[in-house]
């Protein structure tokens, strides 16, 4: 018979897919919280990691029974409704549940990069990783977790070395830039990067990829804007230049060509009165690029003569896709989800296997270490232990065959052939 292994990968997503980016800003407020909180809070989840990104809200579970699921779906809307506002069956209805296998397939869809705004970006596979060192520095993680998640970064490689989908860089930044080029300064053949005076908002993750890009495209004169005070050492170690901590953002704009902000603070870093008071008296136009999903810039600054802004909305509107690849990587990624669960399926049903096998190699083991000296043959000894592992070895590779490709009845064939196998009798000299 199989041994019983209840334990349940269970995801809970909300991405622009089915969500407007407002709804997802007010679901990820003190999202890291909840992970620990769970884990701490109910037995019936053993593990979280939480994916939070411009664009999702993700949790990955490992629920100790599938019996447990409803208990952990409700546990989770009641952390998330207490720190965004919602009711909790409102946050029951955003989070779309995925179980199983099919929580799997869709992380690792997630860390190729096809389901991203920009179908192939390269960002969300840093965050996937990222998500799993957070969760083991809160001490969240479960070894069911860890191989989910380390499974996902081979297969984004995979899909990236399979079929090339992201190595034309193209990103949210990329895309957002592409947007904010119309209104930048002009040369010959487009926007001539080389003369746009920028003042990126930030210190993450986001900003050092969107100083990359501003960078590759030859953009030289790049302010660096903190609204925590952390803009020194980002800018020192990257060789731009910070704006003061306790600088008058304002103050900036005056000269500034292009704004990027995806600092991510609590509320707007800029908002409308500031800007129009920033340029009143300037006739040279102001391309905003926000990044941030709870809106670093007031949306309502696009109604300032001169102003463009170029948002999450707009890159979701004009992001591409890259078609000629997508069926292929999708074939990646449903393959890496099958081998990752026959993988679990083999490591959740092996310890009955491995007990049979102990009972009659240990059993042997017990017998020839119970013969008086005068009777022990190590010839023999051995050419037991070979018949004995030869009687075993043909139900132990069906079994394990028989898990990987979730076949139970062939499972529980090959294990009741292996309890068949009886503990040799050692024969006295």
């Amino acid at each position: 018979m199989i041994q019983s292994v209840p334990v349940v990968l269970l995801s809970l997503v909300a991405s622009h897919h089915d969500l407007d980016l407002t709804v997802l800003e007010r679901l990820q407020s003190d999202v890291h919280a909840v992970g620990r909180e769970l884990v701490a809070a109910t037995n019936a989840v053993s593990g979280a990691v939480v994916l939070a990104t411009c664009n999702r809200f993700e949790l990955y579970l490992d629920v100790d029974d599938t019996a447990h699921t409803s208990r952990a779906r409700r546990a989770v809307a009641q952390a998330v409704a207490a720190r965004s506002g919602y009711d909790v069956d409102e946050v029951v209805e955003h989070l779309r549940p995925l179980v199983g296998a099919d929580a799997g397939e869709h992380l690792f869809a997630v860390a190729s990069g096809l389901e991203s705004m920009v179908v192939g970006e390269r960002e969300i596979a840093g965050q996937v990783r990222r998500a799993l060192t957070t969760a083991r520095s809160d001490g969240t993680t479960t070894s069911t977790l860890e191989a989910l998640f380390q499974a996902a970064s081979r297969a984004s490689r995979a899909v990236e070395a399979t079929t090339g989908l992201g190595s034309t860089g193209r990103s949210v930044v990329g895309v957002a830039l592409d947007l904010a080029a119309a209104t930048l300064p002009q040369g010959d053949d487009g926007a001539d990067w080389a003369a746009v005076r920028c003042v990126l908002v930030g210190t993450g993750s986001y900003a050092g990829a969107s100083l990359a890009a501003l960078k590759a495209r030859g953009v030289h004169d790049v302010r660096v804007y903190s609204p925590s005070g952390r803009a020194g050492p980002f800018a020192s170690a990257r060789g731009v230049a910070a704006l003061p901590a306790g600088a008058d953002l304002r103050d900036e704009l005056a000269r500034t060509d292009l704004v990027v902000a995806c600092s991510g603070a609590a509320g707007p870093v800029l908002g409308v009165e500031a800007l129009a008071e920033a340029r009143r008296g300037v006739t040279h136009p102001l391309t905003v690029v926000d990044l941030a999903l709870r809106h670093d810039v007031d949306p309502d600054v696009r109604s300032l003569p001169g102003v463009a802004l170029v948002s999450l909305q707009s890159v979701a509107e004009h992001a591409p896709a890259e078609h000629a690849a997508l069926g292929r990587a999708r074939e990646v990624v449903l393959q890496a989800a099958r081998d990752f669960e026959a993988d679990r399926r083999v490591r959740e049903w092996d310890p009955a296997v491995v007990a049979q096998r102990t009972r009659v190699l240990g059993g042997l083991e017990a017998a020839l270490d119970a013969l008086p000296p005068q009777d022990r043959d190590e010839a023999r000894a051995r050419s037991l232990r070979r018949r004995t592992r030869a009687a075993l070895h043909g139900p132990t590779v069906a079994a394990r065959t028989a898990a990987r490709e979730g076949d139970a009845a062939g499972y529980a064939r090959a294990l009741a052939d292996l309890a068949a196998v009886p503990v040799p009798q050692v024969p006295s000299a």
